[in-house]
């Protein structure tokens, strides 16, 4: 029940933080939340379980910012290796900065990562206006060092297809990474960038998809 209620309403929770933090900086320091949770759900076996599930920012995309979201697919460059490893160095080198240059400022701290978030934030509003509500997330640097953990590490609540599925698409559209049951090894969904939402399993009309 509280479960179904923060994926429903947890957008709140980052909406909440957007104001209060403008307060007192120092909340801004609880952004560390979404900076480490993500890393030990993927060292833990959940892969981007977070990510699909917890994520205030996420569950924002989700169900505030979808509603005005055309849904386009996302340009492949914005999933590229690349760019996503270009993304990591650029977050952190400007996280790095900003730590260095506050170091014992509580509020100068908080002020850093409230900066992040509202910057990034800021970034996938205007995408999703192009192209899918969840474009960050293609891209998120926190999400694509869950992904690679994940894919080193393993991941132990893999999504499965069975033999029912009749290849009708309606998966893929659901799914707001862009993948698809199609891209799978044996039965069963391995990309380390699903984020575990299942979406896909709710609107498949054979229930094909099950959660292992």
């Amino acid at each position: 029940m509280l479960k179904r209620l923060y994926r429903e309403y947890g957008y709140v929770i980052f909406l909440l933080f957007l104001v209060v933090s403008l307060f007192d900086m120092r909340i801004g320091m609880i952004a560390i939340i979404c900076m480490v949770a993500p890393i030990l759900f993927s060292l833990f076996g959940k892969g981007r379980y977070w990510c699909g599930n917890y994520c205030p920012r996420g569950n924002f995309y989700e169900h505030v910012v979808s509603k005005i979201s055309p849904n386009k697919k996302v340009p492949k460059f914005l999933k590229s290796l690349g760019f996503r490893i270009a993304m990591i160095l650029l977050v952190f080198f400007n996280f790095g900065v900003g730590m260095y240059q506050n170091w014992g400022n509580l509020s100068g701290i908080g002020l850093v990562f409230y900066r992040i978030i509202v910057i990034t934030s800021l970034v996938g509003i205007v995408l999703a206006f192009f192209y899918r509500p969840r474009t960050w997330c293609q891209f998120c640097p926190m999400g694509t060092i869950a992904s690679y953990i994940a894919r080193v590490r393993g991941r132990d609540n893999e999504l499965a297809v069975t033999n029912s599925c009749v290849a009708c698409g309606l998966c893929e559209k659901a799914c707001p990474m862009e993948l698809s049951p199609k891209e799978q090894k044996g039965d069963k969904v391995t990309s380390t960038d699903c984020i575990l939402c299942k979406k896909c399993v709710y609107v498949c009309p054979k229930k094909s998809i099950t959660e292992k």
